[in-house]
Order: structure tokens, then C-alpha cells, then sequence
């Protein structure tokens, strides 16, 4: 199973979205919430070539993107792959 990251803010409904999408896939992942800590979105933003928003997902260290490029990785049959499961 890959790890996976997703950096976010308690009200960002975006940041729901994303981690609801993860829920419904039934993968595990580590929630880092920036919210009031610059020093954690600043290690997001480096890691995320310079994005700022929230959310930012990460799967095996790789930058994912934000919530719009995780349902297009749904959309386009490539999220299974990327998380490993079977028949994808």
C-alpha cells in the first residue's frame, strides 16, 4: 500500500473533498493540517513545487496535486493504479 500525505485546513471544503475521495477508495492516509503552522505549509509548498493551496496530496512522496487534479486522476482510471489496487 503507498503512503499518502494530504496537507490541510479544518474548514477548507476542498480539503473534505479530497479526503473523502481517499475514504471511499478505503486507503489509509496521514492528514497534516497547517492551519496556524507556517513552518508546515512552507514544507508543503517546497514539496509541492510551489503550490500554496490546500489541499495538497502526495503518494509515495509525489506530488499529487490539489483536490481538481485527484478527481481527474479518479476520472481518468489512474488514481486505482497509483494507489495500488488490484485490476487497475
Amino acid at each position: 500500500m503507498p503512503e499518502i500525505e494530504i496537507y490541510t485546513t479544518p474548514t477548507c471544503p476542498f480539503c473534505q473533498r479530497a479526503k473523502s475521495l481517499l475514504a471511499r477508495k478505503g486507503v489509509d492516509f496521514k492528514e497534516i493540517d497547517v492551519a496556524g503552522r507556517p513552518e508546515l505549509r512552507e514544507q508543503m509548498t517546497q514539496r509541492a513545487g510551489g503550490r500554496h493551496t490546500v489541499p495538497q496530496v502526495f503518494i509515495d512522496g509525489e506530488p499529487m496535486g490539489g483536490c481538481d487534479d485527484l478527481h481527474e486522476l479518479e476520472f481518468d482510471g489512474e488514481l486505482d493504479r497509483l494507489l495500488g489496487h488490484a485490476g487497475a
